[in-house]
């Protein structure tokens, strides 16, 4: 999933800076109209190579706006001076960065200078939902590229998939999002895969009957088993979603109420009042959940955006300008 915040991080959160211009959907419609399309032909094109690539996709933006806000920070390169956002411990399993890359050069070709790697970054999570069965929707664009990254900040920002309800709500309310923009945007489970690693400290590990976590549906812990045996192999992974893995929809919920979460923190939806009134409306009503999918994942692309003369375009998605 997507860790923590210090008092001072809470203190400074924002969805707009002050006299900061807003994004707007239409913001390259004459500077680079073919900015949606290619971003588009790049998704399609790299998900007829490896379907699971969507998942990471939606994952990068998550992690880039949670750490500083929206603002291409994730996928900046350490150098010798500076360990950045993507080698901290919860980036180290960050994929498709490459992806980003590839965009960002076909767009330099068409539009050079014009296009940020955070637009860059909403566009693409947009497009891997939309191209594995999810709601579409227009992209607020308009956002420029920050220049600082630091592994400190990643590690003291992003929620954890061992956090309990009360954490994930703290977590989410300091970026300006709701207790339902929390259990809305944890549906991006929907898709995707995790090592077994975090199968193991549940089926194996547990402070439990067998090592099992009680909170855990028992057939579904012996799939978990029989899906990640001991020794865990290093490249071995078990999906998010048991049910339609490969499908954005609302499987993820009715997997959450029949106990079949991977996650501590999918769990953890279950243990608190409100989030758990919502993943059963969620589970009832897909077209609910897309509805309010879509306006999460807007509110969440605002937060911390740097607009106008702020930031810069980066020539390289990996590495500031200067």
């Amino acid at each position: 999933m997507f860790v923590w915040i210090s008092m001072s991080n809470i203190l400074t959160v924002k969805t707009f800076a002050q006299g900061a211009q807003p994004l707007s959907t239409g913001f390259y419609e004459t500077s680079c109209p073919s900015v949606k399309s290619i971003v588009a032909d790049a998704v399609a094109a790299r998900l007829r190579q490896d379907a699971s690539a969507a998942a990471p996709l939606v994952r990068v933006f998550f992690h880039d706006c949670f750490v500083d806000g929206c603002d291409g920070s994730v996928l900046i390169k350490s150098t010798p001076g500076n360990t950045a956002e993507r080698d901290s411990p919860p980036n180290q399993t960050i994929r498709e960065l490459g992806l980003i890359d590839v965009i960002k050069n076909q767009l330099e070709a068409a539009c050079p200078g014009v296009v940020s790697c955070a637009d860059i970054v909403a566009l693409a999570a947009k497009e891997a939902i939309r191209q594995n069965g999810g709601p579409d929707w227009e992209v607020e664009m308009g956002r420029r590229d920050g220049l600082r990254s630091t592994a400190t900040e990643a590690s003291s920002n992003l929620p954890s998939t061992f956090s309990n309800a009360a954490s994930l709500i703290q977590t989410f309310s300091s970026k300006g999002l709701s207790v339902r923009d929390l259990v809305t945007l944890s549906g991006a489970h929907s898709i995707g895969n995790a090592h077994c690693t975090f199968a193991a400290r549940r089926v194996y590990n547990f402070n439990g009957p067998n090592g099992i976590d009680p909170t855990l549906n028992s057939s579904y812990a012996l799939k978990l088993r029989k899906m990640c045996p001991q020794p865990l192999l290093e490249h071995s992974r078990v999906p998010l979603d048991p049910l339609t893995p490969m499908v954005f929809d609302n499987k993820y919920y009715e997997d959450l109420l029949e106990m079949n979460g991977l996650f501590i923190s999918d769990a953890a939806l279950l243990t608190d009042a409100g989030t758990l009134a919502i993943v059963t409306e969620y589970a009832r009503d897909q077209s609910a959940f897309f509805g309010n999918f879509v306006n999460s994942m807007l509110k969440m692309g605002r937060i911390g955006v740097l607009t106008g003369q702020q930031g810069e375009i980066r020539r390289h998605c990996s590495a500031f300008n200067s």
